[in-house]
């Protein structure tokens, strides 16, 4: 069984995103996998056992917050050395899921997202979360995952990973979509046909068709909804600075955002 891989480094994101990982471990009934990398190779003896005992007490923090839940799931750990983002990339090969914390705001995005965060939503072998931390504030009413219902090649797998997170969720769907002439009063309607057709085969999800050519970043910054989840494929993977974001900054409206890559 391929376990739901999460990266953790100490960080109040790491604690998120395994947070997060619970859910998606029980929902496929594999194991949990909590992963704090090292540094290849070290200056001194003294400076390794520092870089393994911050592992050894991140991977303690977080394994305590996830059996804190009382899920039943198996939680394995490991402490592989390398940079963050190659490490996790390969074990992503062996992965149903990896799921990452995002962090701080830089100049680039990179900076904004974190090197890991980007490498992998770029080179993950399975989908790939990135994850924000939740705030203090009551959850509202409508909590969406929103996603895209579009002609591409890959838009089945990210649309039915979409429906498996608002089923696991219990959260209802945005669904974006439809083409030019369907924004004009000569619409024939084939975008909704096409959603209607989608819930007979998912009659257990709330869904609710938005018809815009918008990407889910420009949806985003133009309305306030409250959203969960971004539920993204790798070709939408520069969506990903404009959809996480720091909690309170200027330039996000969303800043509880968390981002799904469906990779692999």
């Amino acid at each position: 069984m391929k376990p739901i891989i999460v990266g953790i480094d100490g960080s109040r994101a790491a604690i998120a995103a395994a947070l997060w990982g619970v859910d998606e471990a029980v929902g496929h009934g594999v194991p949990l996998r909590l992963v704090s990398v090292i540094k290849q190779t070290h200056p001194s003896p003294d400076d390794y056992a520092r870089d393994l005992a911050h592992a050894e007490t991140s991977l303690h923090e977080a394994q305590l917050a996830v059996e804190a839940t009382r899920n039943l799931v198996k939680i394995e750990t490991e402490i592989p050395r390398g940079p963050a983002g190659p490490a996790l990339v390969e074990a992503s090969r062996d992965a149903e899921m990896i799921c990452v914390g995002s962090v701080g705001i830089g100049r680039y995005a990179r900076s904004i997202l974190g090197s890991t965060a980007t490498e992998l939503a770029e080179k993950a072998h399975c989908p790939v979360a990135v994850l924000r931390t939740r705030s203090d504030q009551p959850p509202p009413d409508f909590d969406w995952i929103v996603v895209r219902l579009i002609d591409a090649p890959d838009n089945d797998a990210v649309v039915n990973y979409a429906a498996w997170e608002a089923k696991l969720r219990r959260a209802p769907m945005l669904v974006l979509g439809g083409r030019p002439e369907e924004l004009t009063e000569h619409a024939d309607g084939a975008f909704e046909h096409r959603v209607r057709a989608w819930q007979r085969s998912h009659p257990e999800v709330r869904v609710y068709p938005i018809t815009t050519e918008h990407e889910i970043a420009s949806f985003l910054r133009a309305n306030d909804e409250r959203v969960q989840l971004a539920v993204i494929s790798g070709d939408e993977a520069d969506q990903l600075a404009r959809l996480v974001g720091p909690s309170g900054h200027p330039l996000f409206r969303h800043p509880e955002c968390s981002v799904l890559v469906v990779r692999g």
